[in-house]
């Protein structure tokens, strides 16, 4: 995704936070294609694949070359690699047969691209659709601004290409256009913008009308972002959108069943469905500290404290205001489920949930799993005194603190002597 295109023009967050996504979900390109088509946005042919003769069915049924797209949840798949060694996740087929071929070294496969990390994701089906002779690639997204408080139309005559790159060397070609949510989208937004790219005549006319009909899905499926990359302008005077890659409001799920359907839990991190069944929020990091807390500020504040210090959290694990003891337990299993983790900070504020509620959770956690990496707990609110006499008469390992610096540093702390003594 375009991070630092977004970053020049949305507000500040947490450098801890601004590589993840903790309110919206993704569906696979493949899904995406079908909604567009759904509603009435023009993309190539194509099928989905599970095996090596449904990718050589569907490129028979398409006809001439195809282009063959490993589908996993993440971007940068044509300058991947599998870890069987086969190069790239996006590759032009000319006879079903080759199509055949290539499926057999994509599925069932791990595809490691720049958004995946080294851990990779499998790839467990392919995306097989007609080639286009294309004439141009642009590029077009639709996202919500923080800084306009709405959506932001973002296109570029420079698309099929990394847009981060486009951003940082000419800035220029990158086209920027609010859209007033209560209006939304205007014809003379479309023309204009349509205009900028430099689409002519008849093609000109269909890209406004890819751009409106984008926007009506964007509103109604309650989008955070649509990004068309590239979106094409074919020799025979088509605009296809070529590629597309849509994340939605994970708030929003409740009235829209239909989309969340499409959505493939093996491509997400196991523990965040896990956490999802207790009413639990994890986002995975790169760290090795756990972190505990109850609420987005706070967790943000301690991520971003225990980097001041030197540390790397591992995780976001909100437990909410409705947590309880059996939830806390399960939230504790979450974070130490990751080998990685070193050491833990617990962070709570106790409003709805309360400081002693939390202590005995913590308490029953530590017994149940044998805990052996330290723990870092720093409580406040509600019945706090409670909460500290429960866990110094525990007999549990736990190192309390009243002060978030203080906490902060100190798991850090632990967790470089852990990391010392693992070498």
């Amino acid at each position: 995704m375009f991070k630092s295109l977004v970053r020049s023009f949305a507000a500040p967050v947490s450098k801890s936070l601004r590589s993840q996504q903790a309110r919206a979900f993704s569906i696979h390109e493949h899904s995406s294609v079908e909604l567009f088509s759904k509603n009435g946005v023009a993309v190539p042919l194509g099928y989905v694949a599970n095996t090596p003769q449904e990718a050589f069915d569907a490129a028979k049924k398409i006809g001439g070359e195809t282009v063959v797209k490993a589908q996993v949840l993440a971007g940068g798949r044509g300058k991947g690699h599998f870890k069987n060694g086969f190069q790239g996740g996006v590759h032009v087929a000319k006879t079903p047969e080759e199509a055949r071929d290539l499926a057999a070294k994509m599925i069932g496969e791990t595809l490691v691209t720049k958004q995946t990390g080294e851990a990779g994701k499998e790839c467990q089906k392919v995306f097989v659709v007609e080639k286009k002779t294309i004439a141009h690639e642009y590029y077009f997204a639709i996202l919500l601004d923080r800084s306009s408080y709405g959506p932001v139309l973002v296109a570029s005559p420079y698309g099929g290409m990394d847009i981060e790159g486009v951003a940082e060397k000419n800035p220029e070609a990158i086209f920027k256009l609010p859209i007033d949510i209560n209006k939304g989208i205007q014809l003379s937004d479309a023309e204009g913008l349509a205009d900028k790219l430099g689409f002519k005549d008849s093609n000109k006319q269909s890209a406004v009308n890819t751009m409106m009909k984008l926007y009506e899905l964007f509103i109604k499926s309650d989008a955070t972002q649509i990004e068309i990359n590239p979106l094409g302008e074919t020799t025979d005077g088509k605009v296809l959108c070529m590629d597309a890659k849509l994340n939605f409001d994970d708030n929003a799920k409740f009235r829209q069943q239909d989309i969340t359907k499409l959505i493939d839990a093996t491509q997400i991190d196991p523990r965040e469905t896990q956490s999802a069944k207790f009413g639990l929020n994890y986002i995975g990091l790169d760290g090795d500290i756990g972190c505990l807390v109850n609420g987005a500020g706070l967790a943000m504040a301690t991520m971003d404290i225990i980097k001041m210090y030197g540390g790397e959290p591992a995780n976001f694990l909100d437990l909410g205001g409705g947590a309880n003891e059996k939830t806390i337990g399960e939230a504790f299993k979450i974070v130490t489920s990751d080998s990685r983790v070193n050491a833990i900070l617990v962070n709570i504020f106790g409003g709805i949930i309360r400081c002693d509620v939390v202590a005995q959770g913590i308490i029953n956690a530590v017994n149940q799993i044998g805990l052996k990496i330290p723990v870092v707990v720093r409580l406040q609110g509600t019945n706090v005194e409670l909460g500290k006499e429960l866990l110094k008469n525990s007999g549990i390992a736990v190192i309390p603190f009243d002060g978030l610096k203080e906490a902060a540093f100190k798991v850090v702390e632990l967790n470089k002597k852990a990391e010392e003594a693992r070498k």
